[in-house]
């Protein structure tokens, strides 16, 4: 064979793995590509022990967040994945006022389901929004309108800077604000140091948790989550 031919074989076989070279880094990338799953959770009842630790005291933020006396409070209000009561899109907050639960709603037909308090009669509000603003350890400033109807809060008014952070503040560990049309609708989820609050309408409009839930909730709901509050049944929204 002559050194022509030999260099043009030569050439072939380098220029044929160098092909499937290109095609096995493609193939590869091609692996790496994320695709989206259906996820389920499975809906399994916690032990004493696991709501024992669930409920337990922790510290947060430089805080002592004391241990809640869960055997106190109906079974209904713990924290639980429950099969999807709204048909709402996964990661929507949905507050079902008279049943005394907030859910967010997750991929696969489930939701994690909590307890919470809510507002009197008179002050409740409903309708669909954005969780526009997030915040650890908030500082509660009160709003005129409470001030009006209870003068001693002025102390803790916007202009006077709110009430420091700690766990005797009535907004807990955390605060999610609820804007609607890009305003504050001054409705709020938050934590609470009132564990005998939960189930119970007594706050001022918006929707308490205890904090150990609270602080779950912050962690797993998304960024600018949707957020439907339900005044009657689930879905007559």
């Amino acid at each position: 064979m002559s050194e022509i031919g030999v260099f043009s074989r030569r050439a072939f076989l380098m220029g044929a793995a160098a092909t499937l070279a290109g095609c096995a880094t493609t193939q590869g990338g091609v692996k790496n590509v994320p695709v989206p799953q259906k996820v389920s959770y499975p809906i399994v009842p916690a032990t004493d022990e696991e709501l024992a630790a669930r409920y337990a005291a922790v510290e947060d933020g430089g805080h002592l967040i004391p241990a809640i006396p869960y055997k106190e409070i109906d079974p209904k209000y713990y924290r639980q994945r429950v099969k999807d009561p709204t048909g709402e899109a996964p990661g929507t907050v949905v507050v079902d006022t008279p049943g005394r639960f907030l859910y967010l709603v997750e991929p696969g037909g489930t939701a994690m389901r909590y307890g919470v308090g809510i507002g009197r009669d008179g002050f409740a509000w409903e309708g669909e929004g954005i969780i526009h603003w997030r915040q650890p350890w908030p500082r509660w400033k009160v709003p005129a309108d409470m001030i009006a109807r209870t003068p001693s809060l002025a102390r803790y008014s916007v202009e006077n800077g709110g009430m420091d952070p700690g766990i005797k503040n009535p907004l807990g560990a955390r605060a999610l604000y609820i804007f609607q049309d890009g305003k504050d609708t001054l409705y709020r989820l938050h934590g609470s140091p009132e564990w005998k609050s939960i189930g119970k309408a007594t706050s001022s409009g918006c929707v308490r948790l205890v904090n150990q839930d609270v602080i779950d909730l912050y962690k797993r709901v998304p960024y600018h989550a949707r957020i439907v509050v339900h005044q009657g049944p689930l879905g007559s929204v």
